[in-house]
């Protein structure tokens, strides 16, 4: 699959509610690929602020996510992963970015040269 379109999606979780957002997190790495969506992943907040996290998906095109969408809104375990974020009310807030890859910069690997 060729990566062009990237959409970044940004939480504003209920820091108390962490271990719920992983799981709702954990189910999307079944869900999203098996609708068309290249997941790159979810991310919890680590360290400074707790109530941010992410989750990235991938595609080639806007036209490839759209088709995702409808696909989404028929596979019965996502319907009822959104029903358990709007049950639950872990997510206080979530906003949408798409990005386009810029050519020669993602997935770079290390040359293991240490930074002194």
């Amino acid at each position: 699959m060729t990566t062009t379109i990237t959409c970044f999606i940004r939480y504003q979780i209920d820091p108390f509610q962490r271990e719920a957002f992983k799981a709702y997190a954990q189910n999307w790495g079944r869900i999203i690929p098996r609708c068309g969506g290249h997941l790159l992943g979810y991310f919890l907040p680590h360290e400074g602020t707790n109530d941010i996290a992410w989750g990235l998906i991938a595609f080639d095109s806007l036209a490839t996510y759209e088709a995702y969408r409808t696909r989404l809104r028929g596979d019965a375990e996502g319907r009822a992963n959104f029903e358990t974020a709007q049950v639950k009310r872990f997510i206080v807030r979530e906003e949408r970015t798409f990005t386009e890859v810029v050519d020669g910069t993602l997935c770079v690997p290390s040359t293991g040269t240490p930074i002194r």
